[in-house]
């Protein structure tokens, strides 16, 4: 006679952890915010390999419903990114951010660390003093060290709470323009591509500019000629 197994309703959570795996599971889910390896260590009853359990919750989470993750070396508890669909909250936003804004944050999140003056060179145009201010007040961007020439201009580069919002793990994970109009972050009819670039736009538009600059001057030196050859 076969015996079946019998169903219940319980759900079986990450079996056969010790009491510091226990511990640093509890610390991290009751954490209002990610938290790096040494704040784990500091509030757990012994010293452990922190870095080795939190790999091994990893993956006894991997194909739950939450999902341990780690952002810019902090570690927290996700809904799993398979059933994102099921949180979303439909809502009316008030206020979007303006182009000028999308524009800025986009040159610095590609081509950081980046000046106030670079951003409005590769853009082509001036913009308002509150645009990184905005930018700063949603702790997307910050101040990153000031550049080595005259003036010591401050430099600007994204958070690591830019990478928590939009989930991503490093800057290299970043989407291109196309995929983040597919996920509706932007409106990507109204963006100019060029400045997703990767730091090699700034570098063509410089050297766009030292071409005009040989073309005057070749201009320039025809005319010279023409006028000798005519006296």
């Amino acid at each position: 006679m076969i015996k079946k197994k019998k169903k219940n309703n319980i759900i079986d959570f990450p079996s056969k952890l010790s009491i510091v795996e226990k511990e640093i599971e509890a610390i991290i889910f009751a954490a209002a915010e990610p938290l790096d390896i040494s704040t784990i260590e500091s509030k757990i009853s012994k010293k452990s390999d922190v870095e080795k359990i939190l790999q091994k919750l990893q993956n006894e989470y991997k194909d739950r419903g939450i999902n341990l993750v780690c952002i810019s070396n902090k570690w927290s508890f996700r809904t799993s990114a398979k059933l994102s669909s099921l949180m979303i909250q439909e809502k009316t936003v008030e206020k979007k951010l303006s182009k000028a804004a999308i524009e800025t944050l986009s040159i610095i999140v590609y081509h950081q660390p980046v000046t106030r003056a670079e951003i409005e060179e590769i853009r082509g145009v001036a913009f308002g003093t509150n645009t990184i201010e905005i930018l700063m007040e949603l702790d997307w961007v910050k101040p990153g060290g000031r550049k080595d020439v005259p003036g010591k201009p401050i430099q600007y580069v994204t958070t690591d709470n830019f990478l928590s919002h939009f989930n991503l793990q490093k800057l290299s994970d970043l989407p291109t323009v196309d995929e983040l109009g597919a996920a509706g972050l932007i409106d990507s009819a109204n963006i100019d591509n060029a400045i997703f670039g990767t730091g090699k736009f700034y570098k063509e538009k410089q050297e766009e500019k030292k071409e005009d600059i040989y073309s005057n001057i070749d201009e320039m030196l025809s005319s010279t000629l023409d006028k000798d050859e005519q006296k």
